[in-house]
């Protein structure tokens, strides 16, 4: 999807106090960027506009989370929905750290001592063409990747058919067992969703949302 240059966001971006400017400058060190490192740590990746994240992070409050996405443009939307999520809330934006990084190159950003605890894939591109399909961010390569510093769940969901039968044959070829599968998110009853307006969008269109809980063998 294309977005349209936006001039205020890159500089809205670098005043923000929850922004990094160079996630790769903290690879193994993201725990201590918070005030309470301890907690647990869930990242997203490909924010977009912010629709989950400024959900999360009021759903979460015990959480640390941190949201990547490849384009200032999208950030910068997302950082807004971001600070009238925790203005309605009258609370500081203590548990967030946002970042532009293309994900390809996560291991670059991210190492083992960082221990997160659940990365969320939503919506991402399925990029059907066989040649672009090694750009998805649940092909091989990408949870190769992840295996290396999560230490708990891959939290996945999509609308579209073929990417997520797809996925759930990546995922045992790359070491990780499916712990939970729906076809139908809406309908089955799974409650710790929250909703963007893509899904929205995408339900109102009559499609179905599916939906997997993953993670790496060999964790309890």
């Amino acid at each position: 999807m294309r977005i349209r240059h936006k001039a205020w966001a890159k500089p809205e971006l670098e005043a923000c106090p929850f922004y990094v400017p160079e996630p790769k400058a903290l690879r193994g060190h993201w725990r201590e960027q918070f005030p309470h490192p301890e907690r647990p740590l869930y990242l997203e990746l490909g924010c977009g506009k912010g629709g989950w994240i400024s959900q999360a992070v009021l759903r979460y409050p015990q959480v640390n989370l941190i949201a990547l996405d490849i384009k200032n443009e999208m950030l910068g939307l997302a950082k807004r929905k971001l600070e009238a999520a925790y203005a309605a809330a009258q609370q500081p934006a203590e548990n967030v750290k946002i970042a532009i990084f293309n994900i390809s190159y996560i291991s670059d950003a991210f190492a083992p001592e960082d221990r997160v605890d659940r990365i969320y894939i939503n919506f991402c591109n399925p990029w059907p063409r066989p040649k672009h399909k090694k750009r998805r961010l649940t092909h091989p390569r990408q949870l190769m990747q992840y295996k290396a510093f999560l230490r708990g769940e891959l939290w996945f969901k999509t609308d579209d058919d073929e990417l997520f039968q797809e996925t759930l044959e990546y995922l045992p070829e790359c070491g990780y067992r499916v712990t939970y599968q729906t076809w139908d998110l809406h309908a089955s009853g799974f409650a710790e969703n929250l909703e963007t307006e893509h899904e929205k969008m995408f339900t109102d269109e009559g499609k179905c949302i599916k939906f997997l809980i993953a993670q790496p063998e060999g964790q309890v």
